[in-house]
């Protein structure tokens, strides 16, 4: 099968369960092109970029800038259209058609990157689904499209476009791949048709994570971790505030974060207010090989999520699935998909979102109960590996694909 993947950025490091589907879906016979809307950042390099080759599969599909731009190129991107696909060229000008759309030439970029046919358009985020539907209507790209909702487009988007801006993309699309039950629930009250959507967790390839139960030795520092990007969502205030309020009680307590982002030094500052530069340390970005040698020598992740002021939420952080495969105890909030993970008492501790001192008493009584560590991190790994093994969810996933045209499995 001859599959497109329409994305923002390609590649993503924070994005690998993406890369994951892609890699899947080749090691089962099929062909994936790639078609990235953004540049990527060249040090964000996964090794399945080579091993792949996957640079071989990437398209930009990018619209310049300004209308002067877009008048400059005009031409060699028509002949480009007129050469791979000259009908979906020719409609793409239809200004009695498309309207503004068709006049401001964003459809003959779209169809001149678009130069072979495809059996099925995967878009990731919503906010790509319309430009699959608009490739879809010019018989560019393919005749059926899927969109997966992650996080950011079926919360902030929505805030800022209103809840009708799904509404062609319901109408058009072929099916919708929301990550949890939660978003699930919200493409419906959205008005999305039920029987259009099919929860669809992401996953990762539980053979990369080695399992090895947690242990709290009488010696030696206790590692607290957290994986994640300094913005407002990823709510790492809460739990700088939580492990620095436990270090008169635990001085072998060390803290790691590695990360990056726009709330980085305003972090930075509070660890020095707190006076636990020595105790927590923010590492800055961390290629992946560095991440699994941080998660392998931890004994708890923290993943302290919360809503942000724009209303923005995460999905499923794939960094507690990796976690979790790894035999590492889980601290985490109530937020979004996170519960359809981890269970409270039974594969992690869940509480409230903002509440550091809840996070506090969450992290004390792990720390005071050792003896829960093995069946927890064993019951957490079993999950990963039965509902969020990218393995399993790829085959879920050409069987949909399967089923919407018409192909045999």
């Amino acid at each position: 099968m001859e599959i497109a993947f329409i994305l923002r950025c390609f590649p993503a490091l924070s994005e690998t369960f993406i890369l994951n589907q892609i890699t899947g879906l080749m090691d089962l016979g099929h062909k994936v092109d790639i078609y990235s809307t953004l540049e990527s950042d060249a040090e964000m390099i996964h090794p399945d970029m080579d091993s792949y080759r996957l640079l071989d599969h990437l398209k930009r599909l990018s619209v310049p800038k300004g209308w002067g731009a877009r008048a400059a190129g005009a031409l060699p991107a028509l002949a480009r259209g007129l050469l791979s696909s000259p009908l979906p060229t020719l409609r793409s000008l239809n200004m009695f058609r498309f309207g503004r759309q068709a006049s401001s030439l964003r459809l003959l970029y779209l169809t001149s990157s678009f130069n072979k046919r495809y059996d099925v358009i995967h878009c990731h985020y919503g906010v790509l689904g319309d430009t699959g539907i608009t490739l879809k209507k010019l018989g560019a790209g393919a005749d059926i499209v899927v969109t997966s909702f992650h996080g950011f487009d079926i919360t902030t988007w929505i805030e800022k476009q209103g809840e009708l801006v799904y509404d062609e993309l319901f109408r058009e699309g072929d099916l919708f791949l929301p990550i949890s039950e939660r978003w699930r629930h919200r493409l419906v009250k959205l008005g999305c048709p039920s029987d259009k959507i099919i929860v669809h967790h992401m996953g990762i390839d539980c053979e990369r994570f080695t399992f090895r139960p947690r242990i709290l030795d009488k010696e030696g520092n206790i590692e607290l971790v957290s994986v994640a990007r300094f913005v407002e969502k990823k709510g790492l205030e809460y739990s700088i505030r939580a492990v620095a309020a436990l270090m008169d009680e635990y001085p072998r307590l060390r803290y790691t974060i590695a990360g990056n982002g726009e709330l980085f030094e305003d972090m930075r500052k509070l660890v020095e207010k707190l006076g636990a530069s020595e105790r927590i340390k923010l590492t800055g970005w961390m290629p992946q090989d560095r991440i699994l040698e941080l998660l392998q020598k931890s004994h708890i992740l923290i993943t302290p999520s919360v809503t942000a002021a724009d209303g923005d939420q995460e999905g499923i952080p794939v960094v507690l699935m990796e976690a979790m495969a790894m035999g590492l105890q889980i601290v985490a909030t109530i937020h979004s998909g996170i519960p359809e993970l981890v269970e409270e008492g039974v594969t992690g501790k869940l509480v409230p979102e903002r509440d550091p001192e809840a996070l506090e008493n969450a992290l004390r009584e792990l720390l005071e109960t050792p003896d829960t560590w093995s069946r927890m991190g064993r019951t957490g790994r079993e999950k990963v590996e039965r509902e969020f093994n990218s393995r399993k969810q790829v085959l879920k996933l050409a069987g949909y694909y399967d089923e919407l045209t018409g192909a045999p499995s």
